[in-house]
């Protein structure tokens, strides 16, 4: 089949509509237009046209307005698109002032936007405010003034503050600061048994502090979800302090130790050197008879009377001895 050039010419154009069409509705958000159109919102296609130009994805945009106005909140397009070139979530912060609409908060766009721009989920803000949420504390240790240890876990039942949540302090904070009451509050008893008895002391005393002070929560209630007993601080201390004591005290033994053996040391070093001039002088004594002998200082019989009398001394040394072995060994019958 051969087709005349009128016809050729008709399947290029045709062809080039198809294409100039398809441009169109790429790049021109028609379908959404008409969704706004249909759901009462005022916004016109070449609005549309500028935010694909502006790198904004006009359902981004349109649909939490649309959302918005069909709740009977007033936005403009304007404000939603400055919120998402800003970096913020749009249908989080719609849908929080819709929830703040319903619950009767007074929620402004300009502080929602604020919030949801601090990274805070603004929507479960509002749900918080509306429905409070319970936070746990894990075992908080104290030891009162017996001595003994007490374990304590709280649950605490906080409301989201609005008006605080840019720039105050997270659960963290809180879950530290109750924990800190509850420290104080076991501390100032004076018996562990008075915070087993009544442990509603502790919320009482936390709760009068205003812990929640420059966070973004206000505290409803703290309620003691447990409590125990640990260890007794206070005798292990004083074990400690026993054993403390020991070693000082073995150390000051040893070192009294060691000064008696040095001192024992050292008067056998002394005994020694007298018995070595004792030898050296009796080592002497021949030469000095001999030498008295030879002089004529000395004579024979005076030197025999010496001999008798150191064997009439060495005989009375062992009588002596021998007396006292026999009074030593026990008697016979």
């Amino acid at each position: 089949m051969v087709l005349d050039p009128g016809s050729i010419g008709l399947l290029i154009g045709l062809a080039v509509l198809l294409i100039l069409l398809a441009v169109l509705f790429t790049f021109v958000p028609v379908m959404l237009w008409i969704s706004a159109l249909a759901a009462g919102v005022r916004i016109g296609i070449f609005e549309l046209v500028g935010m694909r130009l502006r790198r904004v994805i006009p359902a981004r945009v349109v649909n939490p307005l649309i959302k918005a106005v069909k709740a009977g909140i007033d936005l403009s397009t304007s404000k939603l698109e400055g919120h998402y070139l800003a970096g913020g979530n749009v249908d989080r912060v719609v849908n929080a002032l819709i929830a703040a609409q319903r619950a009767n908060i007074d929620l402004s766009f300009e502080r929602a936007a604020a919030i949801d721009l601090a990274g805070r989920d603004v929507l479960e803000a509002v749900q918080m405010s509306v429905n409070p949420k319970v936070i746990e504390t894990p075992f908080i240790a104290g030891v009162a003034m017996d001595g003994i240890e007490v374990k304590a876990k709280a649950r605490i039942t906080v409301r989201a503050n609005i008006d605080r949540l840019v720039g105050g302090a997270g659960e963290d904070t809180v879950i530290a600061r109750v924990g800190e009451g509850i420290v104080s509050t076991i501390g100032s008893a004076n018996n562990h048994k008075k915070v087993l008895e009544n442990p509603d002391m502790i919320s009482q005393t936390v709760l009068s502090k205003g812990l929640d002070a420059g966070t973004a929560f206000e505290i409803l209630s703290i309620d003691i979800a447990d409590i125990d007993i640990g260890k007794n601080i206070g005798a292990e201390l004083q074990t400690d302090q026993a054993e403390a004591d020991k070693k000082i005290a073995q150390a000051k033994a040893e070192e009294r130790r060691a000064m008696a053996v040095a001192k024992e040391q050292e008067m056998k070093a002394k005994v020694e050197e007298m018995r070595a001039k004792v030898v050296e002088a009796e080592a002497e004594v021949p030469m000095a008879l001999s030498e008295a002998l030879r002089k004529g200082h000395m004579g024979v019989m005076d030197y025999m009377n010496y001999q008798n009398v150191m064997a009439d001394t060495d005989m009375r040394g062992s009588i002596s001895k021998a007396t006292d072995g026999d009074s030593n060994s026990p008697k016979r019958d």
